[in-house]
């Protein structure tokens, strides 16, 4: 096949220097007719591989009549009803030009977004393990917050995925920038929206707000794909080549970084997003004069071990309050517990896991009430004030081997080996 060189000299030669067909084949060595075929086409040649087909080919009819009743099949489960003998390469590749023959096309059209208008919100999980206490470190939860209109960027590490927490990192960001969007759009995230609608906390917070939660179609990472391309650019621009001891001081270099983000040039809006916020600022809700509903929160009856569970990490609270109800809030810095409103504890919130977190003024409490309990029963015991019977001898005490005796049962004897004969 003639090649795209020696057709460019061929007709350089014929019709810039006139040389004639003849001499032209005689100086390149190829046939005349090949020169005047090179004459007469309107472009360069092409090369055509021959196609020898496909492995999937003689497949083909009965993946359409698999796509035709369910379009949306899984291709491992197309290749097992088929019963697909080869690598799963040439039939995802056949899948990809067939399906939208049956499932349809759902294009995307360019949104522009206008001020004042949307938040898109997403939790970004970086693989960095956080150091959380002596000896334990934690994949922790990031929020991630992104303005449509200026493309300003904000974020925070948050201690977990509750609805309380996400909740006060949304309120922390939101309070960091003075205002609320009209919308803020969510992904089918477990504690905002994971049954397919807004969850009662979220309600409750963006009512407060007077802002409404959008939740993005189930997988259709395009919905939001400001904050997607986000989390993304934290990924390879912020996490690379640092350390940090603790999440505080995660959230001390991201603050810092998310300064310099913030002032660089965005291509897709030919702007600056700390210049564009104030036009975002300006569009958006002010804020209520009280807080929304934020943190975690729970209310219990306190035991006798005067210890109240946070996300799986154990509170002292003043032993004063056994057996009455306290009421627990956390936010993502302390824990507080009330009685009555009365504060019986306050504590750094610890964003470990299985921790014990104890206030000495509590211990010692408890050992004084303790010694108190102690000795008055042993008042009572000396001054007669223990349990008769109507004939007046004492209530005794019995040990609990007595019982099992009294009834034939023996907890202590050895296992017996089931056997099915």
């Amino acid at each position: 096949m003639l090649n795209v060189e020696d057709w460019a000299e061929i007709r350089r030669l014929h019709r810039a220097e006139g040389v004639p067909i003849k001499e032209i084949a005689r100086r390149l060595g190829i046939a005349r007719n090949t020169v005047r075929a090179a004459l007469r086409s309107d472009g360069p040649p092409q090369y055509k591989r021959i196609s020898r087909g496909c492995v999937a080919d003689a497949f083909e009819p009965q993946i359409r009549a698999l796509l035709a009743e369910w379009p949306r099949m899984p291709g491992p489960v197309i290749a097992q009803r088929i019963g697909w003998p080869y690598s799963m390469s040439p039939l995802k590749k056949r899948l990809t030009q067939l399906r939208p023959e049956y499932a349809g096309v759902d294009p995307v059209d360019r949104v522009v977004y206008e001020p004042g208008q949307i938040t898109q919100c997403d939790l970004w999980f970086p693989e960095t393990r956080i150091p959380v206490a002596a000896g334990q470190e934690r994949v922790l939860p990031v929020l991630v917050m992104t303005l449509g209109f200026s493309r300003f960027l904000t974020a925070t590490m948050i201690p977990s995925r509750q609805a309380g927490d996400i909740l006060s990192g949304m309120w922390q960001l939101i309070g960091g920038i003075g205002r609320v969007t009209k919308k803020l759009v969510w992904d089918r995230e477990s504690a905002i929206g994971g049954t397919g609608r807004v969850s009662t906390s979220a309600a409750a917070f963006a009512g407060t707000l007077a802002t409404k939660i959008v939740l993005a179609p189930p997988r259709d990472p395009e919905f939001k794909g400001l904050v997607e391309r986000n989390n993304q650019f934290l990924e390879t621009s912020f996490l690379p080549g640092r350390v940090f001891v603790s999440p505080a001081d995660f959230n001390t270099q991201l603050d810092e970084w998310l300064v310099r983000a913030n002032s660089r040039t965005v291509r897709s809006i030919q702007g600056r997003p700390d210049v564009l916020l104030e036009t975002d600022y300006l569009a958006m809700l002010p804020l209520p004069p009280v807080a929304p509903p934020i943190g975690l929160k729970l209310r219990v009856r306190l035991g006798r071990d005067y210890y109240v569970r946070v996300d799986t990490v154990d509170y002292s609270v003043d032993p004063r309050a056994i057996g009455r109800f306290v009421d627990v809030t956390a936010s993502l810095t302390e824990v507080v517990v009330f009685c009555d409103s009365q504060l019986v504890a306050r504590h750094e919130r610890c964003w470990a896991k299985q921790a014990v977190i104890t206030d000495p003024d509590h211990q010692a409490a408890a050992a004084l009430l303790r010694k108190n309990f102690t000795a008055e029963r042993a008042r009572r015991e000396a001054a007669g004030q223990t349990r008769r019977h109507t004939d007046g001898h004492v209530v005794a005490m019995r040990a609990l081997p007595d019982y099992d005796a009294l009834f034939g049962v023996d907890f202590t004897a050895p296992p017996r080996k089931a056997s099915n004969t």
